[in-house]
């Protein structure tokens, strides 16, 4: 039956164990030591091509994103703008998860053995090993999400409830990352409801944190409203679109089993007995924001990867349940043995999957260990497709793209060159032509996808462009003549970059005119 009393009263007296030093920086360390490959293979991923140009363009909202993200990229542009530069960021991230899991598993009442299994289990779930390979708001998600949880927990064991204040912070924090924190938010609101902490509610510190989660939320609120709110629109026509996968609630727990490792499954479901059945009750509340966020979720037909950020709470509280079960072991060295299995089986299956979540093989040899694994290149969108995940195949084909481009570009009269623009169909084309091509003194790229499309022609007044992508029936309603000039393939790059490169000459009408014509957003 549920407790209704304070949570002070509840909490008194609860033991807090130890923190594992070494486990907590063994950790850590490991998390850096796998993702250091990352720093210098393949390429830039196509949405951080984009990040990049968000950053030259620093505001507090886009189209598609959080104002965060660009700020991520803005430190990476200020370190250089090479690939470690802007990887080094995620994988600072992702350690800052592991850290925070082992965390959690100790305010959950976990010793040295649940925080190191805890621990160990994130660290291994593929779904984390690639977002945190590459710079987005997703590697930064745990890092809000989870600190959110482990204040929750602090105040579940008695803590100051002034700690709401923080919360409120990171919750801000959070939404200004990423807009999907919406949801944990309300996932929160029902946890909150659901269990004693809705004595909370009697106080004004939980309604400070909410007010102060809405103040650092607000000037992207206000960036939506004067413009229209485009990122509602963007959902509109991805929704109308079905741009997304779509899965029905069985294939998206089964896709929840394989992000996370199946080996992990047995973990992170010891954590929900944990939460909700066992002696972790006291805690349900952490448990509720898993389930309603899971629904939400489902009911939406949001992305797989939408729930990883909820992870790192259930295998916290997994490793306090497996090391409970395990101390009913009679026999030091049993027990040890026991636990050793238990640590060890995780990490060689850990091993197993590793190369398929981290860029660690040439493409070649990453296809072939994907077929040895009986495994194929997971889609999150319909139109993605190639030999490689989209993760890293959107990484392959950019600097050959741009070189292909300078050469149709200097190829071309000197008067002529001077009246042409170069248009790219997408985000990935036009990151790509502003990041590489000012080494082969290409102009600015033209962009009507996205944010792009809210920047404009910039200063452009030619009547000639050179058009990535597209086909020639439609270039030719809008210009007097259209050429194939060339036309851009990769082996291991997404299906959808191997298209033709045309030039448009006569433009008609003017590239300002046709603009809003031009522009979409999905």
């Amino acid at each position: 039956m549920e407790n209704d009393g304070p949570i002070d009263e509840i909490s008194a007296g609860l033991p807090l164990p130890a923190l594992s030093k070494p486990v907590l920086w063994g950790l850590v360390a490991a998390k850096l030591l796998l993702h250091l490959p990352g720093l210098f293979r393949y390429g830039y991923f196509r949405d951080e091509l984009y990040f990049l140009d968000c950053a030259r363009h620093l505001d507090w909202g886009y189209v598609d994103c959080a104002p965060l993200v660009a700020v991520y990229a803005k430190i990476a542009l200020a370190l250089g703008g090479s690939l470690p530069a802007l990887r080094i960021l995620p994988m600072l991230a992702g350690a800052g998860m592991v850290a925070l899991t082992v965390l959690i598993a100790r305010q959950l009442g976990g010793g040295a053995f649940a925080q190191a299994l805890a621990g160990l289990a994130i660290l291994i779930a593929p779904v984390h090993l690639m977002i945190d390979s590459v710079l987005s708001m997703n590697g930064f998600e745990p890092i809000f999400w989870m600190g959110c949880v482990l204040i929750m927990i602090r105040i579940i064991r008695g803590g100051d409830p002034r700690l709401w204040i923080l919360f409120g912070f990171l919750a801000g924090l959070g939404l200004e990352n990423k807009h999907s924190t919406l949801f944990f938010g309300a996932a929160v609101a029902v946890a909150v409801i659901a269990t004693p902490l809705r004595r909370e509610l009697l106080r004004p510190w939980i309604w400070l944190g909410a007010a102060i989660a809405l103040a650092i939320f607000l000037p992207n609120l206000i960036w939506q409203w004067q413009n229209g709110f485009p990122t509602v629109e963007d959902l509109q026509n991805v929704r109308a679109t079905g741009k997304n996968v779509a899965l029905a609630p069985i294939p998206f727990l089964v896709q929840q089993t394989m992000m996370m490792h199946p080996a992990n499954l047995p973990v992170w479901l010891a954590g929900l007995w944990f939460l909700f059945f066992g002696r972790g009750r006291l805690f349900r509340a952490v448990g509720w924001i898993y389930v309603s966020a899971l629904v939400f979720f489902i009911v939406l037909h949001a992305k797989d990867y939408y729930l990883a950020p909820a992870y790192p709470m259930l295998l916290a509280a997994g490793g306090v349940t497996i090391e409970a079960w395990s101390t009913r072991i009679s026999g030091f060295r049993v027990r040890t043995a026991a636990r050793s299995a238990v640590a060890g089986w995780l990490i060689v299956s850990g091993a197993i999957f590793a190369p398929i979540a981290l860029p660690l093989f040439s493409p070649a040899n990453y296809v072939a260990y994907q077929k040895k694994l009986g495994l194929a290149p997971q889609k999150t969108e319909v139109a993605h497709v190639g030999p490689l995940p989209q993760l890293w195949g959107d990484q392959f084909g950019w600097p050959e793209l741009v070189e292909e481009v300078a050469e149709i570009y200097w190829a071309l009269p000197e008067k002529e060159r001077l009246r042409t623009g170069i248009f790219a169909s997408n985000y990935g084309e036009a990151g790509a032509i502003n990041l590489f091509g000012p080494e082969h003194g290409l102009p600015p790229a033209i962009c009507v996808h996205q944010t792009h499309s809210m920047w404009g022609p910039g200063d452009f007044a030619g009547n000639q462009l050179i058009w990535l992508q597209g086909s020639a029936e439609s270039l030719e309603r809008v210009c007097g003549s259209v050429e194939l000039v060339g036309e851009h393939r990769h082996p291991w790059g997404m299906a959808e970059e191997n298209r033709p490169i045309y030039l448009c000459r006569e433009l008609n009408p003017q590239l300002s005119e046709l603009w809003p014509q031009l522009r979409h957003w999905n």
